[in-house]
């Protein structure tokens, strides 16, 4: 029997740490997800309008094999200087990719990152010349801990979801045979994470345990040209949620890429519409090996995506669940 893990989220997974800072007055802010030794990881990018970095390189056919660690941030083009922060940290502790050890010639940490917009959702964002990120990206390394906060934290700060305020969500499972799988998400997105005028969430049929206010759907069908609590406006590269799914079973990149492509079917299950021509969706999915992962492979495989994609579509929902009302923009608990 499947269980939640002991801190239903990210921080679940063995040989994971998350850190996570942000910036009040600006109103964003930077989560870095940092495996204790260089980890498998794979991304599936299905918005239409993403903001990424060195995703290229995490494909099964390239040199690099694993990462260092995971940047998702606020600040739209901005926010990728976070992993120039990270990337900073970690070679001046030694780490990162190196194919051939010199003297006198740093490591290269790997550090793929994702972006979501929250220029226009309120704060100061009149930072001249000097944006922010490179210090949170810092700050939020130096933060990494075993812990995995949620609604208003790291790169879910500025979010909104729709309508509604977003924020980080998390969650995790306890399969029947000890693997543990878990998500984390920033939700920012220009569909709606709850149905048509009702408090009750999309994903609300894969809650565990009222984890995101156990509200039931008032109606049993609405119009499917009903995109109510959506954004009114679809700015492009304005929407986006950034997600990492994880798990602590062994795979090679060809099987994490998998996973990364199954669990996108989370967000599909939490919003609505979702992956739109100006969303930024992208899940990357990661691999601790803390455990091997028995024969057969891919039936394996198939059970931990889909578990995977359960995990993201309730961490979603509790990243909304959680956020708190923030620059005049009303959060779900005030439905």
């Amino acid at each position: 029997m499947s269980r939640l893990g002991p801190s239903n989220s990210l921080a679940d997974i063995s040989g994971l740490s998350i850190g996570c800072a942000k910036d009040a007055r600006v109103l964003t802010g930077v989560t870095v997800i940092v495996p204790d030794a260089r980890a498998v990881c794979a991304a599936d990018v299905r918005g239409g309008g993403p903001g990424t970095r060195e995703t290229d390189a995490l494909a099964a056919h390239t040199l690099v094999d694993a990462v260092d660690a995971l940047v998702l941030a606020g600040g739209s083009v901005y926010g990728l200087a976070a992993a120039d922060g990270v990337a900073a940290a970690m070679g001046a502790e030694g780490k990162g990719f190196g194919l051939v050890d010199l003297p006198g010639v740093p490591r290269s940490p790997v550090i793929p990152a994702a972006i979501l917009y929250d220029l226009a959702n309120g704060g100061d964002k009149a930072w001249g010349d000097a944006p922010p990120y490179n210090a949170l990206g810092r700050k939020a390394y130096a933060a990494r801990g075993k812990h995995a906060p949620l609604g208003n934290a790291g790169a879910g700060m500025g979010a909104l979801a729709g309508a509604l305020k977003g924020g980080q969500g998390s969650a995790s499972l306890v399969t029947h045979d000890g693997f543990t799988v878990a998500a984390l998400a920033c939700v920012n997105c220009w569909g709606s994470a709850t149905m048509p005028n009702d408090r009750a969430f999309w994903a609300h049929a894969f809650e565990i345990d009222g984890e995101f206010g156990a509200v039931a759907p008032s109606a049993q069908r609405f119009d499917a040209e009903d995109w109510s609590g959506a954004k009114l406006s679809a700015q492009p590269r304005a929407n986006t949620t950034i997600a990492c799914v994880a798990v602590d079973a062994a795979l090679a990149p060809g099987e994490a890429q998998r996973v990364a492509q199954m669990a996108s079917a989370g967000l599909a299950r939490a919003i609505r519409p979702v992956f739109a021509p100006f969303d930024g969706d992208v899940v990357f999915a990661l691999s601790t090996a803390q455990r091997p992962l028995p024969e057969p492979r891919a039936l394996h495989i198939a059970r931990l995506g889909a578990l995977a994609a359960d995990c993201l579509a309730r961490a979603v929902a509790r990243g909304v669940y959680e956020a708190a009302p923030l620059g005049g923009h009303k959060a779900w608990r005030e439905l």
